[in-house]
């Protein structure tokens, strides 16, 4: 297939392939329609074999290990993690919705760094939706923060998102380097979150809410949580010798799998269902979509728009242009897009780019699939979601949380260095 040909091709299917993420025709996966779009590509030529794979052996490691997390938040959820959570926020918020807003931030932003963004979107939001009735509290400034901090909070750790398994994957970093050179940025943007959440929600805040009834502490599911400090004491062992976090990861869900199989808690088929193999399959398919594209020109286009260096305007520049694209065509396409052409400058581009691909899927819809998965949910609980006021939040949140973040970036890597 000639070169124009090619590229209108794989152009058109990977827009195809974002669109039926996004509205999911007939309530189908997403991989119902990015998996043919693959095999397209790949029969006509529009990719190469041997690129495909090569991508399919650089994003094999990555989806085994969502796979392993996913599983994991899962199993902490069967264990009760998620609900003793709800319980001690709303024991604890004492009918004060401004301090229920706050254990709202600091749990979702710990789940999201701990167990994936996919945890907090999918498990904590309707204990959020929970709590907030129990308390009589409006729930709509805590329902998003939720989505908010799904992505906003993801920064911190290689495993909080997939984006991040990449940018890790592709920057060279250990794993404690990561999280030391991501943690400042990770509180910088966290704390401009809340105060502009604070004033923007500042009517539902006031609104009157209600202490529940006395109670006591709620009970803590102790063995998840030790499994899960373990596991992630197993990601910095791992790293430090150079394994594969991904089995640290498998580790800790194949230990409470095997608790949850025995005490009856999960069955085989709940397993299955957790992995999210259409899930995965839909990335790898993506991710072959959008090496065809970037065969085909859209590197040499993006690559004249990449600022070159990680001076502070370089890294400013590289984390806008990160978080128009992802807002564009989505964040999991843009970091697939640019990891390539910024790795080459070093990791400090390369979290610049995850800093962008983050922060930036706040100011739309469609910027990240977990907004979209929100967003599913929100409605599932007879909740509107208002397109003009989601867009104006993003606004007061995005540049100034990107900037500001971007800054905490530059100085980390001026103090600490790679």
């Amino acid at each position: 297939m000639n070169g124009p040909l090619a590229e209108a091709l794989s152009a058109v299917l990977l827009v195809v392939v974002l669109v039926c993420a996004v509205v999911r025709p007939w309530g189908l996966p997403e991989a119902v329609f990015a998996v043919p779009a693959a095999a397209v590509v790949i029969a006509t030529g529009a990719i190469s074999l041997d690129h495909t794979a090569e991508e399919a052996a650089r994003l094999g490691p990555v989806i085994g290990f969502l796979a392993a997390v996913l599983v994991l938040a899962q199993l902490c959820d069967d264990e009760g993690l998620f609900q003793a959570c709800g319980a001690w926020m709303a024991r604890t918020a004492a009918g004060r919705p401004r301090r229920l807003l706050g254990q709202v931030f600091v749990v979702a932003s710990l789940i999201t760094a701990v167990l994936s963004l996919d945890a907090t979107v999918v498990l904590l939001t309707p204990v959020v939706f929970a709590t907030a009735a129990r308390l009589g509290a409006r729930a709509k400034p805590h329902v998003y923060a939720c989505t908010h901090l799904s992505n906003t909070a993801s920064l911190l750790l290689p495993v909080s998102n997939l984006t991040n398994l990449l940018a890790f994957a592709a920057s060279g970093l250990s794993f404690t380097r990561f999280a030391a050179l991501m943690a400042l940025p990770w509180v910088v943007a966290i704390g401009i979150e809340y105060l502009v959440f604070r004033r923007f929600f500042a009517v539902d805040l006031e609104a009157g809410a209600q202490a529940p009834a006395s109670a006591g502490p709620p009970e803590l599911p102790l063995f998840a949580l030790v499994t899960v400090a373990g596991t992630l004491v197993g990601f910095v062992v791992t790293s430090a010798v150079g394994i594969d976090p991904a089995w640290a990861a498998f580790a800790g869900a194949l230990v409470l799998a095997v608790r949850a199989l025995i005490r009856r808690r999960t069955t085989p088929a709940a397993l299955a269902r957790a992995v999210g193999l259409p899930f995965l399959a839909f990335v790898l398919a993506l991710g072959i979509v959008v090496r065809a594209v970037v065969d085909n020109g859209l590197d040499d286009a993006l690559g004249q728009l990449v600022p070159d260096g990680t001076g502070l305007p370089a890294l400013l520049g590289i984390a806008a242009l990160a978080a128009v694209l992802a807002n564009v065509i989505n964040n999991l396409p843009a970091v697939l897009v640019l990891l390539p052409l910024t790795a080459q400058a070093g990791p400090g581009a390369v979290l610049a780019v995850l800093l962008g691909v983050n922060i930036g899927p706040n100011l739309t819809y469609a910027g990240s699939l977990a907004t979209l998965l929100w967003r599913k949910i929100v409605h599932e609980h007879d909740t509107d979601v208002e397109l003009g006021e989601f867009t104006r939040l993003g606004l007061y949140t995005v540049p100034a949380a990107l900037i500001c973040s971007v800054v905490a970036l530059w100085g980390a890597l001026e103090l600490i260095g790679t």
